[in-house]
């Protein structure tokens, strides 16, 4: 009896190939062939998954935002049953700076996404604002709901916090991968900051 194939599996395992392909190389190097290479299968293979490369390319953006979910979603469950606005939020920025090799992988090919998407027609067409602006949103409500139980400073513009940690969590992920800094100094920096926020914390 013939094994059956686990198409998803397989899926899987050429988008994580891609990713892998265009944080050695560059995303703007990947080629259906190198894909193939890094899966362990043939081009026409990959073709029988994903017809063009743009599409290949947008099945992985989606990946690296699921992924992405995921890994916050795993640091808030390990702060505990009971996590504090402060331990979600942390959460979510800590996201941003890769601590791990798959970290350094997602941002690294995530980076090169947001420039390609300036000049390349089929990735302009999506939506890079979507994910940031729901996440800001996200991080404005815990940042209220801290303000409302006496963990965060009242007195603070939450809209506008919300936006000044995205971009120095983003600015610090990004010093990481350029060797500008370690991940524990980047992490110890957006800790201070979040100290000096959560005044109850």
């Amino acid at each position: 009896m013939p094994k059956l194939v686990d198409h998803d599996e397989r899926r899987a395992r050429i988008i994580d190939a891609l990713l892998r392909t265009a944080a050695d190389t560059g995303l703007h190097a990947v080629t259906m062939r190198s894909v193939a290479a890094g899966a362990g299968i043939s081009v026409r293979l990959v073709q029988y998954y994903f017809d063009t490369k743009e599409q290949l390319l947008l099945a992985a953006m989606d990946r690296l935002t699921t992924r992405m979910g995921e890994r916050v979603r795993d640091r808030v469950r390990a702060a505990g049953p009971s996590p504090t606005p402060r331990d979600i939020v942390e959460a979510v920025l800590l996201e941003a700076v890769p601590t791990d090799e798959e970290g350094r992988v997602f941002h690294l090919v995530h980076t090169e996404y947001a420039v390609l998407s300036l000049t390349d027609p089929a990735l302009g067409g999506r939506d890079f604002l979507v994910a940031p602006d729901e996440m800001e949103a996200f991080l404005v409500g815990q940042l209220e709901a801290a303000q409302r139980s006496g963990e965060a400073d009242p007195r603070l513009d939450a809209r506008q916090e919300a936006a000044i940690l995205l971009a120095a969590s983003a600015g610090l992920g990004l010093s990481v991968l350029l060797g500008q800094r370690t991940p524990a100094e980047a992490v110890a920096a957006l800790r201070y900051h979040l100290g000096r926020l959560f005044t109850g914390a």
